[in-house]
Protein backbone atom coordinates (compact mmCIF):
# COMPACT_ATOMS: atom_id res chain seq x y z
CA UNK A 1 0.00 0.00 0.00
CA UNK A 2 1.39 3.39 -1.04
CA UNK A 3 2.01 5.79 1.79
CA UNK A 4 0.26 9.10 1.21
CA UNK A 5 2.16 12.21 2.19
CA UNK A 6 -0.25 14.68 3.72
CA UNK A 7 0.06 18.44 3.74
CA UNK A 8 -0.51 19.42 7.39
CA UNK A 9 -0.90 23.14 8.00
CA UNK A 10 -0.12 24.22 11.57
CA UNK A 11 -0.63 27.55 13.37
CA UNK A 12 2.99 28.61 13.01
CA UNK A 13 2.93 28.32 9.22
CA UNK A 14 2.37 31.41 7.04
CA UNK A 15 -0.66 30.03 5.18
CA UNK A 16 -2.48 28.88 8.34
CA UNK A 17 -4.85 31.88 8.48
CA UNK A 18 -5.66 31.49 4.79
CA UNK A 19 -6.76 27.91 5.34
CA UNK A 20 -8.42 28.62 8.68
CA UNK A 21 -10.62 31.54 7.63
CA UNK A 22 -12.72 29.75 5.04
CA UNK A 23 -16.07 29.65 6.78
CA UNK A 24 -18.68 32.15 5.61
CA UNK A 25 -20.02 32.99 9.08
CA UNK A 26 -17.74 35.39 10.94
CA UNK A 27 -19.59 34.63 14.18
CA UNK A 28 -17.38 31.59 14.66
CA UNK A 29 -13.65 31.24 14.95
CA UNK A 30 -11.72 28.04 15.45
CA UNK A 31 -8.01 27.42 16.01
CA UNK A 32 -7.38 23.79 15.10
CA UNK A 33 -3.94 22.36 15.76
CA UNK A 34 -3.88 21.05 12.20
CA UNK A 35 -5.61 21.78 8.91
CA UNK A 36 -5.23 19.09 6.29
CA UNK A 37 -6.28 19.96 2.72
CA UNK A 38 -6.90 16.91 0.54
CA UNK A 39 -7.79 16.41 -3.10
CA UNK A 40 -8.37 12.64 -3.32
CA UNK A 41 -10.48 10.14 -1.41
CA UNK A 42 -7.38 8.16 -0.45
CA UNK A 43 -5.78 11.30 0.98
CA UNK A 44 -8.98 12.00 2.90
CA UNK A 45 -8.92 8.49 4.36
CA UNK A 46 -5.27 8.94 5.33
CA UNK A 47 -6.00 12.31 6.96
CA UNK A 48 -8.87 10.85 8.94
CA UNK A 49 -6.76 7.89 10.05
CA UNK A 50 -4.02 10.30 11.11
CA UNK A 51 -6.47 12.26 13.29
CA UNK A 52 -7.82 9.08 14.89
CA UNK A 53 -4.32 7.66 15.51
CA UNK A 54 -3.25 10.92 17.16
CA UNK A 55 -6.39 11.08 19.30
CA UNK A 56 -7.40 14.43 17.77
CA UNK A 57 -11.03 15.41 17.25
CA UNK A 58 -11.68 15.86 13.51
CA UNK A 59 -14.17 17.90 11.52
CA UNK A 60 -14.57 18.10 7.75
CA UNK A 61 -15.07 21.30 5.76
CA UNK A 62 -16.26 21.61 2.19
CA UNK A 63 -17.94 24.85 1.16
CA UNK A 64 -17.76 26.29 4.68
CA UNK A 65 -21.46 27.20 4.86
CA UNK A 66 -22.44 25.46 8.10
CA UNK A 67 -24.72 27.84 10.05
CA UNK A 68 -23.39 26.75 13.44
CA UNK A 69 -19.98 26.08 14.98
CA UNK A 70 -19.69 22.44 13.97
CA UNK A 71 -16.33 23.04 12.24
CA UNK A 72 -15.09 26.42 13.52
CA UNK A 73 -15.15 25.29 17.11
CA UNK A 74 -12.54 25.43 19.89
CA UNK A 75 -13.04 21.70 20.50
CA UNK A 76 -12.10 20.71 16.94
CA UNK A 77 -8.41 19.86 16.72
CA UNK A 78 -8.09 18.79 13.08
CA UNK A 79 -9.97 20.30 10.15
CA UNK A 80 -9.85 18.23 6.97
CA UNK A 81 -10.59 20.48 3.99
CA UNK A 82 -12.14 18.60 1.05
CA UNK A 83 -12.86 21.64 -1.14
CA UNK A 84 -10.40 20.39 -3.80
CA UNK A 85 -12.07 16.96 -4.07
CA UNK A 86 -14.18 17.58 -7.16
CA UNK A 87 -15.79 15.57 -9.92
CA UNK A 88 -19.06 14.80 -11.71
CA UNK A 89 -19.26 11.76 -13.99
CA UNK A 90 -21.53 8.99 -15.22
CA UNK A 91 -20.78 5.73 -13.42
CA UNK A 92 -21.74 3.03 -15.90
CA UNK A 93 -21.40 0.23 -13.35
CA UNK A 94 -23.95 1.78 -10.99
CA UNK A 95 -25.88 3.50 -13.79
CA UNK A 96 -25.92 6.72 -11.80
CA UNK A 97 -24.40 10.19 -11.78
CA UNK A 98 -21.46 10.27 -9.36
CA UNK A 99 -20.63 13.54 -7.59
CA UNK A 100 -17.54 13.91 -5.41
CA UNK A 101 -18.19 15.56 -2.06
CA UNK A 102 -15.95 18.62 -2.51
CA UNK A 103 -17.86 19.74 -5.60
CA UNK A 104 -19.95 22.88 -5.13
CA UNK A 105 -23.61 23.02 -6.09
CA UNK A 106 -22.80 25.45 -8.89
CA UNK A 107 -20.10 23.16 -10.30
CA UNK A 108 -22.45 20.19 -10.12
CA UNK A 109 -25.33 21.98 -11.86
CA UNK A 110 -22.97 23.24 -14.57
CA UNK A 111 -21.68 19.73 -15.27
CA UNK A 112 -25.17 18.20 -15.28
CA UNK A 113 -26.44 20.87 -17.66
CA UNK A 114 -23.57 20.73 -20.15
CA UNK A 115 -23.07 16.96 -20.14
CA UNK A 116 -26.62 15.61 -20.04
CA UNK A 117 -29.07 18.51 -19.95
CA UNK A 118 -30.27 17.49 -16.50
CA UNK A 119 -30.64 18.99 -13.04
CA UNK A 120 -30.58 17.81 -9.44
CA UNK A 121 -33.03 19.72 -7.21
CA UNK A 122 -30.64 20.96 -4.56
CA UNK A 123 -29.84 24.19 -2.71
CA UNK A 124 -29.67 27.79 -3.77
CA UNK A 125 -26.20 29.24 -3.17
CA UNK A 126 -23.82 27.93 -5.88
CA UNK A 127 -20.81 27.99 -3.49
CA UNK A 128 -22.30 25.49 -1.03
CA UNK A 129 -20.41 22.20 -0.92
CA UNK A 130 -22.22 19.03 -1.95
CA UNK A 131 -20.67 16.99 0.86
CA UNK A 132 -22.51 18.61 3.75
CA UNK A 133 -25.56 19.72 1.78
CA UNK A 134 -26.89 16.32 0.74
CA UNK A 135 -27.22 14.74 4.23
CA UNK A 136 -29.25 17.79 5.25
CA UNK A 137 -31.98 16.80 2.79
CA UNK A 138 -30.99 19.14 -0.06
CA UNK A 139 -33.88 21.50 -0.73
CA UNK A 140 -33.60 24.42 -3.11
CA UNK A 141 -35.26 26.26 -5.96
CA UNK A 142 -36.80 23.16 -7.57
CA UNK A 143 -38.03 21.14 -4.59
CA UNK A 144 -41.71 21.92 -5.21
CA UNK A 145 -41.39 20.67 -8.79
CA UNK A 146 -39.00 17.74 -8.34
CA UNK A 147 -38.74 16.98 -4.60
CA UNK A 148 -35.59 17.00 -2.48
CA UNK A 149 -32.13 16.18 -3.76
CA UNK A 150 -32.01 13.14 -1.47
CA UNK A 151 -35.07 11.72 -3.20
CA UNK A 152 -32.65 10.89 -6.03
CA UNK A 153 -29.83 9.53 -3.88
CA UNK A 154 -29.03 5.96 -4.93
CA UNK A 155 -25.72 5.42 -3.13
CA UNK A 156 -23.15 7.08 -0.91
CA UNK A 157 -19.55 6.24 -0.09
CA UNK A 158 -18.66 6.89 3.54
CA UNK A 159 -15.43 6.73 5.52
CA UNK A 160 -16.35 5.30 8.91
CA UNK A 161 -14.20 4.54 11.98
CA UNK A 162 -14.73 1.10 13.51
CA UNK A 163 -14.24 -0.11 17.08
CA UNK A 164 -10.60 -0.88 16.33
CA UNK A 165 -10.07 2.78 15.43
CA UNK A 166 -9.53 1.93 11.78
CA UNK A 167 -10.97 3.88 8.88
CA UNK A 168 -13.23 1.80 6.66
CA UNK A 169 -14.62 2.71 3.25
CA UNK A 170 -18.27 1.70 2.89
CA UNK A 171 -20.57 2.09 -0.11
CA UNK A 172 -24.22 2.03 0.95
CA UNK A 173 -27.09 1.91 -1.55
CA UNK A 174 -30.86 2.11 -1.52
CA UNK A 175 -31.13 -1.48 -2.74
CA UNK A 176 -33.40 -3.38 -0.31
CA UNK A 177 -30.93 -6.25 -0.21
CA UNK A 178 -27.92 -4.07 0.65
CA UNK A 179 -26.59 -4.90 4.13
CA UNK A 180 -25.46 -1.27 4.43
CA UNK A 181 -28.81 0.20 3.38
CA UNK A 182 -29.43 1.90 6.74
CA UNK A 183 -26.24 3.92 6.30
CA UNK A 184 -27.61 5.12 2.95
CA UNK A 185 -30.92 6.00 4.63
CA UNK A 186 -29.13 8.02 7.31
CA UNK A 187 -27.59 10.20 4.59
CA UNK A 188 -30.99 11.16 3.14
CA UNK A 189 -31.62 13.77 5.83
CA UNK A 190 -29.77 12.60 8.94
CA UNK A 191 -27.37 15.54 8.86
CA UNK A 192 -23.65 15.88 8.20
CA UNK A 193 -20.93 15.15 10.74
CA UNK A 194 -22.83 12.29 12.35
CA UNK A 195 -21.85 8.89 10.99
CA UNK A 196 -18.64 9.32 9.04
CA UNK A 197 -17.29 11.34 6.12
CA UNK A 198 -19.22 11.14 2.86
CA UNK A 199 -16.82 11.10 -0.09
CA UNK A 200 -19.06 10.45 -3.11
CA UNK A 201 -22.75 10.39 -3.92
CA UNK A 202 -24.56 8.61 -6.75
CA UNK A 203 -27.87 10.00 -8.00
CA UNK A 204 -30.59 8.62 -10.23
CA UNK A 205 -34.36 8.50 -10.39
CA UNK A 206 -36.28 5.21 -10.43
CA UNK A 207 -36.41 3.43 -13.75
CA UNK A 208 -34.38 1.19 -16.03
CA UNK A 209 -32.90 3.67 -18.47
CA UNK A 210 -29.21 3.26 -19.24
CA UNK A 211 -28.97 6.71 -20.79
CA UNK A 212 -27.28 9.16 -18.37
CA UNK A 213 -29.42 11.94 -19.87
CA UNK A 214 -32.51 10.16 -18.51
CA UNK A 215 -31.30 9.53 -14.96
CA UNK A 216 -32.27 12.91 -13.48
CA UNK A 217 -34.94 15.53 -14.23
CA UNK A 218 -34.52 17.52 -17.40
CA UNK A 219 -33.11 21.00 -16.90
CA UNK A 220 -35.42 23.74 -18.12
CA UNK A 221 -34.09 25.62 -21.11
CA UNK A 222 -35.47 28.90 -19.82
CA UNK A 223 -36.67 30.16 -16.45
CA UNK A 224 -38.48 33.37 -15.58
CA UNK A 225 -37.47 35.36 -12.54
CA UNK A 226 -39.93 37.52 -10.62
CA UNK A 227 -38.80 40.39 -8.42
CA UNK A 228 -41.34 42.42 -6.46
CA UNK A 229 -40.57 45.29 -4.14
CA UNK A 230 -42.78 47.24 -1.74
CA UNK A 231 -41.63 50.42 0.07
CA UNK A 232 -42.13 50.40 3.82
CA UNK A 233 -43.10 54.07 3.55
CA UNK A 234 -46.36 53.07 1.83
CA UNK A 235 -47.23 50.35 4.33
CA UNK A 236 -49.19 50.34 7.58
CA UNK A 237 -49.75 47.31 9.80
CA UNK A 238 -52.93 46.25 8.02
CA UNK A 239 -51.26 46.31 4.63
CA UNK A 240 -48.28 44.40 6.03
CA UNK A 241 -50.53 41.72 7.45
CA UNK A 242 -52.42 41.40 4.17
CA UNK A 243 -49.23 41.05 2.15
CA UNK A 244 -47.71 38.33 4.34
CA UNK A 245 -51.10 36.61 4.62
CA UNK A 246 -51.35 36.49 0.83
CA UNK A 247 -48.01 34.71 0.61
CA UNK A 248 -48.94 32.27 3.37
CA UNK A 249 -52.33 31.39 1.95
CA UNK A 250 -50.94 30.92 -1.55
CA UNK A 251 -48.37 28.52 -0.09
CA UNK A 252 -51.09 26.66 1.81
CA UNK A 253 -53.33 26.40 -1.26
CA UNK A 254 -50.47 25.11 -3.41
CA UNK A 255 -48.54 22.97 -0.92
CA UNK A 256 -49.88 19.59 -2.05
CA UNK A 257 -48.14 17.36 -4.61
CA UNK A 258 -51.12 17.73 -6.97
CA UNK A 259 -50.93 21.54 -7.08
CA UNK A 260 -51.19 23.14 -10.51
CA UNK A 261 -48.42 25.59 -9.54
CA UNK A 262 -45.51 23.27 -8.76
CA UNK A 263 -43.40 25.21 -11.26
CA UNK A 264 -43.46 28.30 -9.01
CA UNK A 265 -40.99 28.91 -6.19
CA UNK A 266 -40.67 32.13 -4.21
CA UNK A 267 -39.09 33.70 -1.16
CA UNK A 268 -40.37 36.77 0.65
CA UNK A 269 -37.81 38.90 2.47
CA UNK A 270 -39.35 40.96 5.25
CA UNK A 271 -36.52 43.40 5.88
CA UNK A 272 -36.40 45.69 8.87
CA UNK A 273 -38.26 48.97 8.26
CA UNK A 274 -34.96 50.87 8.56
CA UNK A 275 -33.91 49.32 5.23
CA UNK A 276 -36.99 50.75 3.60
CA UNK A 277 -38.39 47.86 1.58
CA UNK A 278 -39.87 44.39 1.47
CA UNK A 279 -38.88 42.11 -1.40
CA UNK A 280 -40.11 38.96 -3.10
CA UNK A 281 -37.91 36.82 -5.31
CA UNK A 282 -39.64 34.22 -7.45
CA UNK A 283 -38.82 31.67 -10.09
CA UNK A 284 -41.09 30.08 -12.69
CA UNK A 285 -39.95 26.97 -14.55
CA UNK A 286 -42.56 27.21 -17.34
CA UNK A 287 -42.48 30.78 -18.64
CA UNK A 288 -44.88 29.91 -21.48
CA UNK A 289 -47.78 29.69 -19.03
CA UNK A 290 -49.37 32.55 -17.09
CA UNK A 291 -47.95 31.30 -13.81
CA UNK A 292 -45.91 34.44 -13.11
CA UNK A 293 -48.81 36.84 -13.61
CA UNK A 294 -51.19 34.64 -11.64
CA UNK A 295 -48.74 34.44 -8.77
CA UNK A 296 -48.08 38.19 -8.73
CA UNK A 297 -51.81 38.87 -8.67
CA UNK A 298 -52.30 36.42 -5.78
CA UNK A 299 -49.58 38.05 -3.69
CA UNK A 300 -50.14 41.71 -4.46
CA UNK A 301 -53.76 41.83 -5.56
CA UNK A 302 -55.42 42.56 -2.22
CA UNK A 303 -52.56 44.35 -0.49
CA UNK A 304 -53.23 47.76 -2.01
CA UNK A 305 -49.59 48.84 -1.81
CA UNK A 306 -47.59 50.30 -4.71
CA UNK A 307 -45.27 47.61 -5.97
CA UNK A 308 -42.48 47.52 -8.52
CA UNK A 309 -42.44 44.42 -10.68
CA UNK A 310 -39.52 43.05 -12.63
CA UNK A 311 -39.65 39.89 -14.74
CA UNK A 312 -36.81 38.45 -16.78
CA UNK A 313 -36.24 35.27 -18.75
CA UNK A 314 -32.82 33.62 -18.80
CA UNK A 315 -31.25 30.20 -19.13
CA UNK A 316 -31.48 27.90 -16.12
CA UNK A 317 -27.70 27.64 -15.88
CA UNK A 318 -27.14 31.40 -15.95
CA UNK A 319 -29.59 31.72 -13.08
CA UNK A 320 -28.21 28.78 -11.07
CA UNK A 321 -24.66 30.17 -11.19
CA UNK A 322 -25.70 33.67 -10.15
CA UNK A 323 -29.14 33.61 -8.50
CA UNK A 324 -30.59 36.93 -7.34
CA UNK A 325 -27.22 38.65 -6.77
CA UNK A 326 -28.53 41.16 -4.22
CA UNK A 327 -29.57 38.25 -1.98
CA UNK A 328 -26.89 35.62 -2.52
CA UNK A 329 -23.73 37.52 -3.49
CA UNK A 330 -22.96 39.45 -0.32
CA UNK A 331 -19.59 39.28 1.42
CA UNK A 332 -18.83 37.52 4.66
CA UNK A 333 -20.56 38.69 7.82
CA UNK A 334 -21.50 37.45 11.25
CA UNK A 335 -25.05 36.13 11.28
CA UNK A 336 -27.55 33.91 13.07
CA UNK A 337 -30.37 31.97 11.37
CA UNK A 338 -33.28 30.40 13.25
CA UNK A 339 -35.28 28.20 10.92
CA UNK A 340 -38.73 26.60 11.09
CA UNK A 341 -41.29 24.80 8.93
CA UNK A 342 -44.92 25.88 8.79
CA UNK A 343 -47.77 23.49 8.00
CA UNK A 344 -50.27 26.36 8.04
CA UNK A 345 -49.81 30.11 7.51
CA UNK A 346 -48.78 32.41 10.31
CA UNK A 347 -51.60 33.30 12.71
CA UNK A 348 -52.83 36.85 13.26
CA UNK A 349 -50.90 36.99 16.53
CA UNK A 350 -47.71 35.84 14.85
CA UNK A 351 -48.11 38.46 12.11
CA UNK A 352 -48.35 41.08 14.84
CA UNK A 353 -45.14 39.77 16.38
CA UNK A 354 -43.29 40.02 13.07
CA UNK A 355 -44.59 43.54 12.50
CA UNK A 356 -43.41 44.60 15.95
CA UNK A 357 -39.87 43.30 15.47
CA UNK A 358 -39.52 44.79 11.98
CA UNK A 359 -41.46 48.04 12.11
CA UNK A 360 -41.22 49.08 15.75
CA UNK A 361 -37.69 47.88 16.56
CA UNK A 362 -35.36 50.16 14.60
CA UNK A 363 -32.30 49.40 16.73
CA UNK A 364 -31.39 46.22 14.78
CA UNK A 365 -31.51 47.10 11.07
CA UNK A 366 -29.84 43.80 10.16
CA UNK A 367 -32.81 41.75 11.39
CA UNK A 368 -35.30 40.20 8.98
CA UNK A 369 -37.85 37.41 8.66
CA UNK A 370 -37.88 35.24 5.56
CA UNK A 371 -40.55 33.01 4.03
CA UNK A 372 -40.12 30.41 1.30
CA UNK A 373 -42.65 28.27 -0.53
CA UNK A 374 -42.32 24.59 0.30
CA UNK A 375 -44.25 21.36 -0.15
CA UNK A 376 -45.31 20.23 -3.60
CA UNK A 377 -43.42 17.08 -4.61
CA UNK A 378 -41.53 17.15 -1.28
CA UNK A 379 -44.81 16.09 0.31
CA UNK A 380 -45.31 13.13 -2.04
CA UNK A 381 -42.75 11.06 -0.09
CA UNK A 382 -43.45 9.25 3.17
CA UNK A 383 -41.81 10.67 6.30
CA UNK A 384 -39.81 7.48 6.92
CA UNK A 385 -38.87 6.69 3.31
CA UNK A 386 -35.88 8.96 3.83
CA UNK A 387 -34.55 10.44 7.06
CA UNK A 388 -35.92 13.84 5.93
CA UNK A 389 -39.02 13.67 8.12
CA UNK A 390 -40.67 17.02 7.27
CA UNK A 391 -43.01 15.91 4.49
CA UNK A 392 -46.08 17.98 5.32
CA UNK A 393 -44.88 21.60 5.41
CA UNK A 394 -46.13 24.33 3.09
CA UNK A 395 -43.57 27.02 3.98
CA UNK A 396 -40.11 27.38 5.40
CA UNK A 397 -39.50 30.47 7.52
CA UNK A 398 -36.53 31.95 9.32
CA UNK A 399 -35.64 34.76 11.69
CA UNK A 400 -32.27 36.10 10.55
CA UNK A 401 -29.86 38.75 11.76
CA UNK A 402 -26.47 39.86 10.46
CA UNK A 403 -23.86 42.34 11.59
CA UNK A 404 -20.34 43.53 10.87
CA UNK A 405 -19.49 45.52 14.00
CA UNK A 406 -18.54 43.14 16.85
CA UNK A 407 -20.20 45.53 19.28
CA UNK A 408 -23.53 44.78 17.59
CA UNK A 409 -23.30 41.06 18.32
CA UNK A 410 -25.09 40.97 21.70
CA UNK A 411 -28.01 43.15 20.61
CA UNK A 412 -28.37 41.30 17.31
CA UNK A 413 -28.42 37.89 18.97
CA UNK A 414 -30.94 39.14 21.51
CA UNK A 415 -33.19 40.43 18.72
CA UNK A 416 -33.22 37.23 16.66
CA UNK A 417 -33.66 34.93 19.64
CA UNK A 418 -36.52 36.91 21.10
CA UNK A 419 -38.24 37.38 17.75
CA UNK A 420 -38.20 33.62 17.18
CA UNK A 421 -39.18 32.85 20.76
CA UNK A 422 -42.14 35.23 20.60
CA UNK A 423 -43.25 33.86 17.24
CA UNK A 424 -43.55 30.37 18.72
CA UNK A 425 -44.41 31.29 22.30
CA UNK A 426 -47.57 29.12 22.16
CA UNK A 427 -45.27 26.07 21.94
CA UNK A 428 -42.51 27.10 24.32
CA UNK A 429 -40.53 29.35 22.02
CA UNK A 430 -39.83 26.70 19.39
CA UNK A 431 -41.72 25.23 16.36
CA UNK A 432 -42.85 21.94 17.91
CA UNK A 433 -44.01 19.53 15.18
CA UNK A 434 -47.78 19.58 15.14
CA UNK A 435 -50.78 21.11 13.43
CA UNK A 436 -49.32 24.51 12.50
CA UNK A 437 -45.57 24.17 12.90
CA UNK A 438 -43.42 21.37 11.55
CA UNK A 439 -40.07 21.48 13.31
CA UNK A 440 -36.85 22.53 11.60
CA UNK A 441 -34.36 21.29 9.03
CA UNK A 442 -30.93 20.04 10.11
CA UNK A 443 -29.36 21.71 7.06
CA UNK A 444 -30.03 24.96 8.96
CA UNK A 445 -28.93 23.92 12.46
CA UNK A 446 -29.74 26.05 15.48
CA UNK A 447 -27.91 25.23 18.71
CA UNK A 448 -30.57 27.13 20.66
CA UNK A 449 -32.97 24.21 20.21
CA UNK A 450 -30.73 22.23 22.57
CA UNK A 451 -30.75 25.06 25.13
CA UNK A 452 -33.69 25.11 27.59
CA UNK A 453 -33.26 28.87 27.91
CA UNK A 454 -34.65 29.25 24.39
CA UNK A 455 -36.43 25.93 23.82
CA UNK A 456 -38.89 25.88 26.71
CA UNK A 457 -41.22 23.38 25.06
CA UNK A 458 -39.88 20.33 26.87
CA UNK A 459 -39.47 18.71 23.45
CA UNK A 460 -35.89 17.50 22.80
CA UNK A 461 -33.93 19.16 20.02
CA UNK A 462 -33.80 16.02 17.88
CA UNK A 463 -37.59 15.87 17.58
CA UNK A 464 -37.57 19.17 15.71
CA UNK A 465 -35.13 17.83 13.13
CA UNK A 466 -35.86 14.10 12.94
CA UNK A 467 -39.26 13.52 14.56
CA UNK A 468 -40.03 9.77 14.65
CA UNK A 469 -36.93 8.91 12.62
CA UNK A 470 -34.50 9.64 15.46
CA UNK A 471 -34.40 6.17 17.10
CA UNK A 472 -33.51 4.64 13.74
CA UNK A 473 -30.72 7.19 13.28
CA UNK A 474 -29.43 6.32 16.74
CA UNK A 475 -29.08 2.70 15.66
CA UNK A 476 -27.09 3.76 12.59
CA UNK A 477 -24.88 5.90 14.81
CA UNK A 478 -24.19 3.03 17.19
CA UNK A 479 -23.22 0.70 14.34
CA UNK A 480 -21.17 2.98 12.11
CA UNK A 481 -19.65 5.44 14.58
CA UNK A 482 -19.29 3.31 17.73
CA UNK A 483 -16.55 5.53 19.20
CA UNK A 484 -18.48 8.78 18.61
CA UNK A 485 -15.63 10.19 16.54
CA UNK A 486 -18.00 12.44 14.61
CA UNK A 487 -19.80 14.81 16.94
CA UNK A 488 -21.01 18.35 17.42
CA UNK A 489 -23.64 20.20 19.45
CA UNK A 490 -26.55 18.67 17.52
CA UNK A 491 -25.04 15.34 16.50
CA UNK A 492 -27.05 12.14 16.67
CA UNK A 493 -26.36 10.26 19.88
CA UNK A 494 -26.37 6.48 20.05
CA UNK A 495 -28.92 5.16 22.52
CA UNK A 496 -27.54 5.19 26.06
CA UNK A 497 -24.91 7.90 25.47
Amino acid sequence: MTTIKLKIVKPDQPDYNTWNNRGVNLRFEGHPAEIIPVNTIDALAAALQHAVDEGLRPAVRGGGHCLENFVSNPGVEVVIDISAMKGVRYDEERNAIEVTAGTTLGEMQEALYHNWGTVLPTGQHPAVGVGGHIPGGAFGFMHRLHGLGVDYLYAVEVLCVNKERQVEKIIATSDPSDEHRELWWAHTGGGAGNFGVATRYWFRKPGNSKDPAELLPKAPAVVETIELEWPWSDMDENAFRQLVNNFGHWSYAHGRPDSDALNVFATMHLWNKVLGKIQLKGLVFDPSANAADDFIQAINGKAGIPCTVKKEQMSWLDFALNPFPDIFSGGKAAFKVKDAFLCKPYTAEQLGTIYHYLAERNDIPGGNVGLATYGGQVNSVAADATSSAQRGAIMATACVVGWMDPEAAAGSMDWVRNCYSDLFKATGGAPVPGDQTGGSVIAHPDNDLADPTWNRSGVPWHTFYYQDNYPRLQQVKAKWDPLNIFRHRLSVQAAGL
